[in-house]
């Protein structure tokens, strides 16, 4: 298969780690190595990851229960064509400021959230570059994930499945100086309150922006903040829509990364986006349930949208999701119900 998610954990409680993920994207789940001091930074090195192809993109995340660094960034490097790259920086999330460290180094570079591989990465070195102090504290309970993706296509047909029933949010009925830019922390509202842990959108804009890049919608800061509330989360890049409807069908919300041209995606709450968040809810006759938070009100956030053209702005362009989960809670069978 074309993604691959691996984990690493220390201190994680059950359910275990391997219950929440697609079983066709699903790695080991490994320990997590102990951080080592590294002047005023706490540094996790973790064994070389091995995608079962070679991956063209990769996305990580750390998922810390409560406790929570003050800042971290990501650090990566890639095996390719017969020699390992120098170490790529990720951005940073969070409160810190790290040595410097290039975004880019042949053939990899760092876009933000994923680093990009030109020649496909046949293996993967990554380290969490952590800081700690009054603010934050070394976490106890905490989870990295990494998304390794190579192409391929998406030819299997949508199954109809449970709705879930995940509380709607307009982004648009937020401060009017920050409404068009918070559809993440919108989209991570919504699925905090389908969890039971509702909390305001202006509090988890505040944390998840990032004022040296001047965004609210870098993945991990995403992750990040749900973590810091007790859910567990993880970002996959989506290979096809079975491994979402997998999601679905165990009662985990998908919040999904589009972009799209006027007229590819009919009856959006906005024409056209170099980038935009939604919650994805439910799929059934062709149709996908989602929750755009780009609606004018919260009475019009949930919708309908085409599978055959979600597919074509969501899985053939990022194909990137948060997922989001309880993590002392078994996630459901496909026969359950669709309340959480």
């Amino acid at each position: 298969m074309p993604s691959d998610l691996f984990l690493a954990a220390s201190g994680w409680p059950s359910p275990t780690l391997a219950q929440v993920v697609p079983p066709s994207c699903a790695r080991e789940v490994s320990a997590a190595p102990s951080f080592a001091v590294d002047g005023d930074d706490l540094v996790a090195t973790f064994p070389e990851f091995s995608p079962r192809q070679p991956a063209h993109r990769l996305v990580p995340a750390l998922s810390a229960l409560g406790e929570s660094p003050r800042g971290f960034r990501f650090e990566l490097s890639a095996f390719a064509r017969g020699s390992w790259s120098p170490w790529v920086a990720g951005a940073t999330i969070g409160d810190a400021r790290f040595a410097f460290l290039a975004s880019s180094a042949a053939p990899l570079v760092c876009e933000i959230d994923e680093f990009v591989a030109s020649a496909p990465a046949e293996r993967v070195r990554l380290a969490l570059r952590a800081r700690v102090g009054d603010a934050g504290a070394a976490p106890t309970q905490w989870c990295v994930s990494l998304s390794a993706w190579s192409p391929g296509s998406d030819e299997l047909p949508g199954v109809d499945g449970p709705r879930l029933s995940v509380p709607a949010f307009s982004q648009m009925e937020e401060d009017p100086a920050l409404r068009h830019r918070v559809c993440s922390p919108t989209c991570v509202a919504m699925v905090m309150a389908y969890y039971g842990a509702p909390v305001p959108v202006a509090e988890l804009a505040r944390e998840m922006l990032q004022p040296e890049l001047d965004l609210y919608g870098v993945w991990p800061a995403a992750i990040r903040a749900a973590s810091r509330r007790g859910l567990g989360g993880y970002l996959l890049r989506f290979p096809d829509w079975a491994a979402a409807a997998w999601c679905l069908e165990r009662g985990m919300p998908v919040i999904a990364s589009l972009r799209y041209g006027a007229g590819e995606l009919r009856g959006a709450a906005i024409e056209q986006t170099t980038g935009h968040l939604v919650v994805l809810t439910g799929c059934a006759g062709g149709e996908v349930f989602v929750n755009d938070p780009a609606a004018p009100r919260s009475t019009e956030v949930a919708r309908r949208y085409r599978l055959d053209e979600l597919r074509r702005v969501w899985l053939a362009r990022s194909g990137v999701g948060y997922v989001l989960f309880a993590p002392t809670r078994r996630p459901r069978g496909a026969g359950d119900s669709a309340a959480p």
